[in-house]
């Protein structure tokens, strides 16, 4: 089986593998590897564009549909240029219809070192969690690619770890994009209710990053909720090995199955 999320089929179209497979149905992709793809072609678009190396500082994502494990088109397009600051724009599309639209904010990094701090607290490391199969819960050839280790206080509210050795692609990827590649995975980690009776995709993700995550493993201090009238919320503190480097948060629609 191939040790990549998507194979290069051409100038700006990808092939899923396998480890694609989603979750809420195994015919589908899984979102995540989508999301972390496209955040890595923003950034090989602005390495094309310029050299000053500016950095992700918002993702956000809408997903306006499913996908079938099939090859996509990924386009990017700079909506608001700047010395500094950019918007950026990817569309990810499925035989000519947009499937995620991704707008990015990149800014010009700088020493601020002195005043740097958060008021998030770290989270136990992955070495003192248990491991966890995420696979006994969710199907699919994504969560199957997985290590996950998690310590749940109940369900909708747990602290875990994720990691994959299955690559985007068979090219170099930024630390940023290899983290986003794993983002979408925290809606399904620690779940309010059974998802063979009640459903809850997440219809957006969007990730604040205030620094670059670095190493293998991406940490979420993750809460679920759900309201009364079919809405949902999946908010997480992000998290390395270092400590936290972010927000994520996830739009769910919650409908019993």
């Amino acid at each position: 089986m191939s040790t990549t999320y998507f194979v290069r089929t051409g100038a700006s179209t990808y092939m899923p593998t396998p480890h694609v497979g989603g979750a809420w149905n195994t015919a589908e992709q899984h979102i995540a590897p989508a999301l972390g793809l496209m955040a890595h072609l923003v950034e090989a678009d602005r390495d094309r564009r310029r050299d000053d190396g500016l950095v992700l500082a918002r993702l956000s994502y809408d997903i306006l549909g499913t996908l079938p494990l099939e090859e996509v088109d990924v386009r990017v397009e700079v909506r608001r240029p700047g010395r500094s600051i950019e918007l950026v724009e990817a569309t990810l599309s499925h035989s000519g219809r947009p499937a995620v639209l991704l707008r990015a904010w990149l800014m010009r990094s700088g020493e601020t070192a002195q005043v740097a701090g958060t008021v998030h607290a770290p989270i136990p490391g992955p070495e003192e969690l248990p491991a966890w199969p995420a696979d006994e819960v969710w199907p699919g050839g994504f969560i199957a690619s997985a290590e996950v280790r998690r310590a749940q206080e109940r369900p909708g509210r747990a602290r875990f770890w994720v990691r994959s050795d299955v690559d985007l692609l068979d090219e170099p990827v930024g630390p940023t994009a290899y983290a986003a590649r794993l983002f979408d995975i925290a809606n399904g980690m620690t779940v309010r209710e059974d998802p063979r009776k009640v459903a809850f995709p997440n219809l957006d993700l969007t990730a604040h990053l205030f620094r670059a995550p670095v190493g293998e493993w991406v940490g979420f201090d993750t809460s679920v909720s759900f309201g009364a009238g079919g809405l949902g919320l999946t908010a997480s503190i992000l998290h390395d090995t270092e400590g936290p480097f972010g927000t994520l948060a996830q739009s769910l629609t919650v409908r019993p199955v």
